[in-house]
């Protein structure tokens, strides 16, 4: 099954304001594999729904019996229903995948701060993934490429391992209103695209830099040489938005897990502007 951007005209449920700490129930609604380890899962409350997500947010999401992670939304309802993407890496995220229409899982949020598209009004569009990072930038790409009347040109770079760990194949080829680019790692002989670093890629963008932003996720050492190629490139460093990674726990600015620097990021992040975040991933994690 593919990711379809066109979703069933559904009955917004009543919302309400749960404990934070207590997992609201959603179904499974629909399932897609995206990679041999990952897969993608729509959610629809079984009662009352958790407030509205913003592209860059994220939700606990639990699994019953064996606890539960911090995932991104890699779809909201208003482009295609409330979705997470998730990689079976760990108890928790492999229970995760396993779940199939029918099943109930337990959503807290939403929690942190968003991408802020509407920042980017009237300029060109730089969008930089890697790997699984396309994920939280999906949501983010749908309302870009779905009104380019509202920024410059859109362009959206995409990188992976290798081919067969591509997210969103079938979905890249109607992003018709920007331009694309794939580049992998490592080839396999079925590949005639391009191999290397995601960053290559920027040579072919096509931006103004002093007037374009930049959204990026991936692995952090992605982000850095990401953020920094496009900073040496003209674009200014509070004009590129980053996505960043921590042990989350509590995801209400609590336990002090996800703590980095002066950030906790459930709280002040994931998404922060790089001026921040560059000071913030010059130091080394013990």
């Amino acid at each position: 099954m593919t990711t379809s951007t066109a979703a069933p005209t559904r009955r917004r449920a009543p919302t309400a304001d749960p404990e934070p700490r207590l997992p609201v129930p959603h179904r499974v609604t629909a399932r897609w594999r995206e990679t041999p380890d990952t897969v993608t899962l729509r959610l629809d409350p079984v009662g009352v729904a958790l407030a509205d997500f913003v592209p860059g947010q994220f939700a606990m999401v639990h699994c019953f019996g064996r606890g539960e992670i911090p995932l991104s939304v890699s779809s909201i309802p208003t482009t295609g229903g409330l979705a997470h993407t998730v990689r079976a890496v760990g108890a928790v995220s492999t229970g995760l995948c396993a779940a199939g229409p029918g099943d109930v899982l337990g959503l807290r949020g939403p929690y942190g701060t968003g991408w802020e598209l509407e920042r980017a009004r009237d300029q060109d569009v730089i969008v930089v993934a890697g790997g699984i990072g396309l994920a939280p930038l999906r949501p983010l790409i749908r309302d870009a490429v779905a009104a380019p009347h509202r920024y410059g040109r859109v362009n959206v770079l995409i990188g992976a391992r290798t081919p067969a760990d591509l997210l969103s194949k079938h979905e890249t080829r109607r992003w018709t209103t920007a331009y694309t680019g794939v580049t992998v790692d490592r080839a396999d002989p079925a590949w005639a695209g391009e191999v290397g670093l995601v960053t290559r890629l920027l040579d072919r963008a096509q931006y103004a830099p002093a007037r374009s932003w930049a959204f990026v996720c991936g692995p952090e050492p992605m982000i850095r040489a990401t953020a920094r190629d496009l900073v040496h490139r003209g674009v200014a460093a509070d004009h590129i938005r980053v996505s960043l990674e921590r042990n989350m726990r509590c995801a209400t600015g609590t336990c002090g897990h996800c703590q980095l620097g002066p950030l906790l990021l459930c709280r002040d992040g994931p998404v922060v502007d790089w001026t921040l975040a560059e000071q913030l991933l010059s130091v080394r994690e013990l």
